[in-house]
Formats: structure tokens, sequence, C-alpha cells
């Protein structure tokens, strides 16, 4: 069965071991060095009791008699009870004792080293004698001449050094105490903040769920971005990859260094919007290439007590393509126009039949044929002129269309074609929705502006470059704003049916996909100009 623990219950488990462990290390690492500290301590003040009888001429007399024990032991024992010494022996070269704690080891032979005593040196030792173990001192007596005459023994059992050292025990149990305390304090507090992270899930658990997450992202159609708050692309999804012109995200890259907005190729709207973390709903932004649809929001961590507002971790955007949408629409607007201009037509010609009619039931028959005859002429001219100057069928309708509109509004469109029009590598997407808007804007403003209401179209063919001009009678663009026109959603027009503000920004678009260029004056009106070079068609 799978552990079940969340990360910071084993963490908590695992730290608190670890300073149990430590506790353990410190606390016998201090208590031996407190020992060895009281033996030490022991030993440098035996060597200071011994070394001062060793050199009390008290003894290096009393041993050249026949009984030093008479003068000694007393000597010994009150020095052994004033220095807080367990014993004091003083004994011959032949380890032979003259003075001991027990009457009875008087006269018996001395346990213990004294090679080192005897080469003239102090020497400190801790070994069992008859008393038990103990921390032992012995000093040569030697006269004048340097010559050992007796040896000094002090010294204090281990068990009076072991009682000096229990008084120090306690603080070494608080000394380790506070590392158990303070380390279990220190775990929880960060089993706290793990719990709180990552919601008391465990690692399986996290390594599952973003292995689902990992998926969901790659296999969802829109395209998702998400940003912390310091301006870094913490990740992107392949989708969201193609649709911003990323390269793809390196899954085995360094988590911890993302990127920043500034180092990747985005559209400055695009850009501008991911800086700013604000809300978006299905707003729209252009880039080369593309329509796309953007919605943002924030990444909120999960709810927690004692705060007033949620963590808020970055943005989360989503993008969705638009453009072969926009694309249909383009096409269906142009449908929209030409079946407008058929229905004006109809109307037009039901008048213009109505009028024969009346003319024949009058009896003026010749009005009635001069009438049919200039009427057919004029909107053959019209035709013969549209067909013969714009060889592509599908622009052909969109001017014709774009005409009977113009002439229904009282604008005059005028058409001059030079060149072979065939569009060579053209896509007649783009040249639908360039043409298209550039005529629309432009009878709207010569339709606004005094007579003469006026809209002339050119196409020029070179067979390297086909050149669009579009030039209105209107009130033109305001030097000011000529930056600003093309961008999505301005318009210097009152808000329509189907919104404004796009119209331009897709004929800049398309330009750009085709790799041409688009330049606005001012002549006595607005005058668009457009030039694209052959052989950049694209399929949608």
């Amino acid at each position: 069965m799978r552990h079940k623990w969340s990360i910071a219950r084993r963490l908590f488990v695992a730290h608190l071991l670890f300073v149990l462990a430590l506790t353990a290390i410190v606390g016998t690492a201090t208590f031996l060095d407190a020992r060895d500290h009281a033996y030490a301590e022991a030993g440098r003040r035996m060597a200071g009791v011994a070394t001062a009888i060793a050199d009390n001429p008290l003894v290096l007399d009393a041993a050249a008699t026949p009984d030093p024990t008479s003068t000694l032991q007393p000597y010994a024992l009150n020095v052994m009870r004033d220095a807080g010494a367990d014993f004091i022996t003083i004994m011959a070269p032949d380890r032979t004792r003259w003075t001991h704690p027990r009457n009875e080891e008087i006269g018996r032979p001395y346990i213990g080293s004294i090679d080192a005593a005897l080469a003239g040196n102090v020497y400190t030792e801790v070994t069992a004698g008859t008393l038990g173990p103990s921390v032992r001192t012995i000093a040569p007596v030697k006269d004048a001449a340097g010559n050992v005459k007796a040896l000094v023994s002090a010294g204090v059992t281990v068990r009076t050094v072991d009682v000096a050292v229990s008084g120090r025990l306690p603080a070494v149990l608080a000394i380790a105490f506070a590392l158990l305390v303070g380390g279990s304090v220190a775990s929880w507090l960060l089993g706290r903040y793990l719990r709180r992270v990552t919601r008391g899930w465990g690692p399986e658990q996290l390594a599952q769920l973003f292995a689902y997450y990992e998926s969901v992202l790659h296999s969802v159609r829109e395209g998702v971005i998400l940003i912390d708050s310091k301006g870094k692309v913490v990740m992107y999804n392949d989708q969201a990859a193609e649709l911003l012109g990323l390269a793809p995200r390196e899954t085995d890259g360094d988590p911890s260094d993302p990127p920043s907005l500034s180092e990747l190729p985005l559209a400055s709207s695009l850009q501008t919007l991911f800086e700013s973390g604000r809300l978006a709903h299905d707003e729209i932004h252009l880039t080369g290439s593309r329509i796309l649809v953007v919605n943002q929001g924030p990444a909120l961590g999960p709810p927690t007590q004692g705060r007033q507002r949620d963590e808020v971790f970055g943005t989360v955007a989503t993008i969705r393509d638009r453009t072969e949408i926009e694309s249909l629409g383009s096409e269906l607007e142009t449908m929209r126009t030409l079946s407008a201009a058929l229905r004006s037509q109809t109307h037009e010609h039901a008048n213009r039949l109505h009028t024969l009619v009346s003319l024949m039931e009058l009896g003026r028959t010749e009005d009635a044929l001069d009438f049919a005859t200039k009427d057919l002429e004029l909107s053959q001219k019209l035709t013969d002129e549209l067909v013969d100057s714009v060889e592509e069928p599908v622009l052909s309708a969109l001017v014709m269309g774009k005409a009977a509109e113009a002439h229904e509004r009282g604008v005059e469109l005028v058409l001059e074609a030079k060149g072979s029009t065939e569009l060579a590598g053209l896509a007649i997407q783009d040249l639908v929705t360039i043409l298209g808007n550039l005529l629309d804007n432009a009878i709207d403003a010569a339709a606004e502006a005094p007579s003469p209401k006026r809209v002339e179209l050119a196409l020029h063919s070179t067979g390297e470059s086909l050149e669009i001009t579009v030039q209105d009678t209107g009130s033109g663009v305001d030097p000011r704003s000529v930056d600003d026109v093309f961008s999505y959603g301005f318009s210097t027009k009152a808000p329509g049916k189907y919104g404004r503000g796009i119209g331009l920004a897709l004929v800049r678009q398309a330009v750009q996909r085709l790799g041409g260029t688009l330049t606005i004056t001012n002549p006595g009106g607005a005058l668009f100009r457009v030039v694209l070079p052959s052989g950049t068609k694209e399929q949608f």
C-alpha cells in the first residue's frame, strides 16, 4: 500500500529523528568532554599537591630516618584532609609505603607505575589501586645531588571525579533539551509551511498531479501561458508556442530560471497585457500573422485561514486562434455586400421596368427604347470595365458589390487598372481583406463628405509587385493619428452593430504577412497605398 503521509509530516518526522540523534550525539560528546576535563583538572590539582609535598624538606629528612612513618603519616593525613585528596602515599624508591589512608596498607608495596618518577619526572595516570580506580600523580623526592630518595603519590578516586562531573550533568541535559525543543519547533514550523503550500499532499500525489497537469496542458487546443508576479514565463504549452511564435518549451530545462517576458518575441500589445497582469476577457490581439483571442486572470493560491485575501502567484492566460474565423468573416462580409448590392439592383431594375412599361402604355415607344438603350449601355460599360480591369473573379465580384453599394450611398467609385491583375502568388483571402476594408473605409469617409463624393481605386501590377491605391474625398486622416489608425480597437466613427476599429488592423496584418508595405497620405482626402510583392501566396 502506498504511503499516504504528506511531505510536511515526512519532513517533520525525519527532522525530529535527526534532532534526536543529534541531541544524543551532542549530549554524549558534551558529557565525555566534561568528564575528560574533570579528569584533567583533577590531575593538575593532584600534581600540585604531590609536587608541593615532594619539595617539603620534611619529607626528605624523614626519608633518611629509620622510621619515616612516624613523622610522615600524621603529616600526610593533615595534607590529604586540607587538599581534598582521597589518598596521599609517600613511599620508598622500592614501592614500600610509608603513609596510607589505611594503616594496614603501610609497609606494603605501592600499586601503580613509578618508572617515570624514578627517572626524576612528575607523572599522572588513571589506574586502580587499593581504593579503586583513581586519578593520581607521582612526584619524586630528590636530594641536593638530584638522587631520588622517596616518591609521593597524591590522588582522588574516579568516583569522586564522577561526582564532580555529575554536577555538570544538568547543564548538559539542558543543552540537549534546548536542541531538541528548538529543532522540534523548527520542524513544526517548516512542516506547517509545507503543508500550506502543498495542501497536505504527499510526493507521490504531487508527482501524479503534475503528470496529469502536464498532459492536460499539452493536450488542450488552446494556448496556455503561466507568468509569475515578477514577469517570468514559468510555463507554456506547445499550442501557445505555435500561436505566439515561440520556441518549444524545453522540459529538461532549469525551472528555477524561466525566461522573462522581455526576452520573448511577443507582439507589443500581448507583452503589455502580460506585464500588466490585468483581467482580460476575450480580448482580440493581432500578431504578425494571426488574430488571437486572449483571456487572462490571476493565479491564486489555496484559501487559508488568517488571511484577508488569497496569495497571488502570478497570472494565467489562455489564447485561441481566430485567424480562420476572421478570414471567413471577411468572406461573409463580402457576400453580404454582394447580396445587398443585388437587392439594390433588383429594386432599381424594378423601378426602371415600371418606367419602361409606363412609357409604352403612354405610347411613347421611342422614349422607352432610348431609355432602355442608355441604361443598358451604362450597366454594360461598368461591367465591362470591371471584368476587363480585374481578371480575378472574386475581386471582380467584390469591386462590383462595393461599386453598387457606393452608388446606393451616392458615392462614385472610379476604377483604374494597369498591367495584369492575375495576382500571381498572392492569397485571394488576404487581398479580399485588404481591398474590402480599404474600400469600406473610403466609401464611409466619402459618403460623409460634401460633394464631390468620390472614391478612386487603382490596381497596378508590374509582374514583381501589385500596387493598390484607394483615395477618397473625405476629411482625411489626422496626422497625429497616423500611427494609431492601424491599431486594433482604434476608430474615429461611432460604434456600429459589429464594432469598430478592426478593419484597418486586419489590413496591416495581412500586408505584413504578405511582406508588403502600407502608407497613408492626405492629398485632399485619405490615400492608402499598399505594395505587395508577388509570389507570397499563403495557404489557409
